[in-house]
């Protein structure tokens, strides 16, 4: 199983289980993130590409994830998926760099995925 898969895999079975608990605080935490990132003002990708780099600075790997893949999904070239994670490592300092690293190594997973684009 590949890294693409196993998160994917994980997330889903951690949400269903999450959300089956119907606590509607958590429900709403959920919809207002999924609501985020649609088009307004802003382009859905755009917002990712945002996500992608709050990700970053605030270390969180599953976030950066989450978004590299919805990035890719949308189109995402590896170059500009690199000049976001320049301004996450800026912004944040050598610190991001452990998890630029991860980064780029799930995004050449989800290059050599099944997922389309």
């Amino acid at each position: 199983m590949s890294k693409v898969e196993e998160f994917n895999d994980y997330r889903q079975k951690m949400n269903d289980k999450i959300l089956s608990e119907n606590n509607k605080v958590i429900k709403r935490i959920f919809n207002i993130d999924t609501n985020t990132y649609v088009d307004g003002a802003l382009d859905a990708k755009t917002k990712e590409l945002m996500g992608l780099v709050a990700s970053a600075v605030l270390r969180c790997d599953d976030c950066i994830k989450y978004h590299l893949e919805a990035v890719y999904k949308m189109g995402v070239t590896r170059e500009q998926m690199m000049e976001s994670m320049a301004v996450s490592t800026l912004v944040g300092g050598s610190i991001v760099i452990p998890h630029l690293r991860r980064a780029y190594e799930y995004w050449e997973e989800l290059e050599q995925s099944t997922i389309d684009k």
